[in-house]
């Protein structure tokens, strides 16, 4: 049988194959264990920006539509408990156990409470950009997209000190990645799943380094139908996940993501299952506990593109 032409597509399906290479993590660790805290609260949709719906995504009413035309205040105020309460509780179980963290900061939200971004840099978090938005950039005109980038380093690099050398937008658009190279001053972004170490795309003529997120270990999947639904379930999983990488990692080193939400568990019952986990791994040898930025400078010194 004659099979037809395959058509060329820019995508990867192969990447390091059978045989990954070895991380060289420092300390020989098995896992390079990352943990992300996802500020959105503030940039989300809603009429008040200008937004044609309200929020209809990742909040506690699951399922619900969105409002159009018109606000949705209990949305607005799951959202702002978030930035109110959820956020303080998710910086004092971190840096009570003194563990590195990396934000994923839309510009926005930050400028509507500077005392977290103050607390953030205070805490020598690693304050990475999650767009000036917190909505789909999917067809976004690429001038405004462009802006926006502009916004969101200016804004983080304002109020933390520092200007942000990771990009993740989560809903991106097809110039997303190019129009982050072209500003340049970035170390990596992660904006794919794809992988379980970071890996060098050539983007705009010039080697990029992406540094695999995750939407599996991730409590957003708290608040999807048929995720999860105790803190139990949560637990379960990263304990799961996490020890499957440790012991494969005695052969293939890897990195483990885990995603976390102000809103989502920053709730009690939910931060209870996270502290639980975090004393799980804190303390295990063979574990390096690091943030993005700290993996893609590992990365560029150690992993240097072909």
């Amino acid at each position: 049988m004659n099979l037809p032409d395959l058509p060329t597509v820019p995508r990867d399906f192969i990447g390091y194959g059978r045989n990954p290479p070895d991380p060289a993590w420092p300390g020989a660790a098995r896992v390079a264990l990352n943990f992300v805290l996802n500020y959105e609260e503030g940039g989300e949709s809603t009429p008040l920006d200008g937004d044609p719906v309200s929020e209809g995504y990742l909040h506690e009413i699951i399922g619900a539509p969105p409002s159009v035309g018109v606000r949705n205040l209990n949305v607005e105020s799951m959202y702002e408990y978030g930035s109110r309460a959820g956020f303080w509780r998710m910086h004092r179980l971190f840096t009570g156990r003194g563990l590195p963290l990396t934000v994923y900061a839309v510009g926005l939200a930050l400028e509507r409470n500077p005392a977290a971004a103050v607390a953030m840099a205070g805490a020598g978090w690693e304050v990475a950009s999650h767009g000036w938005r917190w909505i789909d950039y999917q067809g976004m005109d690429e001038a405004e997209e462009r802006e926006h980038i502009l916004c969101c380093i200016d804004t983080i690099a304002g109020l933390t000190g520092q200007r942000p050398v990771g990009w993740y937008t989560g809903r991106i658009s097809a110039n997303t990645r190019r129009l982050v190279v072209e500003e340049g001053g970035f170390l990596y972004d992660s904006d794919s799943y794809a992988d379980e170490l970071p890996y060098w795309q050539t983007v705009a003529g010039q080697p990029h380094l992406v540094i695999p997120y995750t939407l599996d270990c991730n409590d957003f999947k708290y608040l999807l139908p048929n995720g999860f639904t105790t803190g139990d379930d949560f637990y379960r999983y990263l304990v799961d996940a996490f020890e499957q990488h440790w012991e494969e990692g005695a052969a293939r080193p890897t990195l483990m993501s885990v995603g976390l939400h102000c809103r989502i568990s920053g709730r009690p019952g939910r931060a209870r299952a996270l502290a639980r986990f975090l004393d799980h791994v804190k303390d295990r040898e063979g574990v390096w506990i690091a943030t993005r930025e700290q993996i893609a400078r590992h990365w560029h010194q150690h992993h240097k593109p072909a």
